[in-house]
């Protein structure tokens, strides 16, 4: 099968999240949403995205191709169903299209809105990730459901007795994990600890919990669940209800809660998050579509960052704020609830933060995890640099 990941409607709305990456890329529960796909449905995978991340995240067309919207996370129901697909049919949710089976010329008359597709309506439940604070909302269930399917017909490996487990066959570890004298509850969700992950001693961690491969839980840590600790992550201090895509770093001292960091970010040390506010009211988050704050429905609501953006010790983030990509936050008090892109500053005002700072940073810190700044990299930062420069107005 040939199976392409189709960013769709749902990528505005996913900014900044989105800014870096397909749709299909985003995590919640233990896996991303392709990678939910791939372990349930064989065939060669790749994305329809923006033409800009194309390079990085190609497109490979065939004679039969399934389309499947990258928002959506699947069932073992709408996988059968996804198989059965003759071509020119799809399957649609709410009205919301899911999946197609296209042909090429289909396909391309799909994508130029000329195709008439013979839709037919699921009738089950489906979570899909609307917009970024849906990856958390969905996250415990996300969580269950990928425990189940990473852990069937599996055992733990053994876990060291200094440790305390309250509902262990809820506890899964793959090999490689170091873990001595912490305290892990699962009576409330399972905990999933990663290939060669670290928790250190004297952490306490509620599942459901999934903490990502060659990811660390430095010592002392209080975690709530439902949260998610992508692959190599550094931890510490107090997490609630959030997640942290991969290669991002929260780890000292200080509070964060129902938020969502993309890759490569960081929270300096005594970091706080607001997840509510005080007259308890709805959380209003910036919307990129919509270019302003819309309501979410939530009383709870941190911070979500997009990949490359940093917060110097101390600092501090209101109820429902939306960081860039490429940004850097430092000083005291609370900046503005919208920090566009490329941004350097803080409560006091924002100036630019230039493109080739960030590439020098970036640079140095993804040499300390073994990976390199490539050019596509840099030509696709290049680009959000240039796309976000009208929200910049200092």
């Amino acid at each position: 099968m040939n199976i392409i990941l189709y960013d769709g409607q749902a990528r505005q709305d996913l900014l900044p999240l989105c800014f870096t990456r397909p749709v299909s890329e985003l995590r919640t529960g233990i896996l991303t949403i392709r990678e939910k796909w791939e372990q349930r449905l064989a065939g060669t995978y790749s994305w329809k995205t923006e033409a800009y991340l194309q390079t990085k995240f190609p497109m490979r067309l065939a004679s039969d191709n399934w389309l499947i919207m990258g928002n959506v996370c699947p069932t073992k129901r709408l996988i059968e169903q996804v198989r059965l697909l003759n071509n020119g049919c799809g399957i649609s949710y709410q009205g919301y299209p899911v999946a197609a089976r296209l042909d090429e010329t289909l396909l391309a008359a799909y994508l130029a809105n000329e195709a008439n597709v013979q839709w037919t309506e699921y009738s089950e439940p489906l979570e899909l990730v609307q917009y970024s604070w849906d990856l958390i909302r969905i996250n415990a269930s996300q969580l269950q459901q990928d425990f189940d399917l990473l852990t069937a017909n599996r055992e733990s490996e053994p876990i060291s007795l200094t440790n305390q487990l309250i509902h262990p066959e809820n506890i899964f570890a793959e090999p490689g994990v170091k873990m001595e004298f912490a305290t892990i509850n699962a009576t409330d969700g399972p905990v999933f600890l990663g290939r060669d992950a670290e928790v250190m001693e004297g952490s306490l961690i509620r599942g459901p919990f999934a903490l990502g491969s060659q990811a660390t839980v430095n010592m002392g840590s209080k975690i709530y669940g439902a949260t998610t600790i992508g692959p190599n992550c550094k931890v510490g201090g107090e997490i609630s209800q959030s997640i942290l895509m991969g290669f991002s770093n929260k780890g000292h001292d200080g509070f964060l809660g129902h938020s969502v960091l993309g890759e490569w970010c960081n929270l300096g040390a005594g970091t706080n998050v607001s997840n509510l506010k005080n007259s308890y009211e709805q959380i209003r988050i910036w919307n990129y579509r919509s270019q302003r704050f819309m309501k979410t429905g939530l009383q709870f609501g941190g911070v979500i960052m997009g990949d490359h953006s940093k917060a110097g010790i101390n600092a501090m983030f209101n109820t429902g704020t939306v960081v860039g990509v490429g940004c850097n936050i430092h000083g005291s008090g609370f900046p503005r609830q919208f920090v566009p892109s490329f941004a350097d500053g803080g409560p006091g005002g924002f100036k630019l933060h230039p493109l080739k700072t960030v590439f020098n940073t970036a640079g140095r810190v993804m040499e300390r995890r073994n990976k390199t700044l490539t050019r596509v990299d840099e030509e696709i930062l290049s680009h959000v640099f240039e796309e976000t420069a009208p929200f910049r107005r200092f």
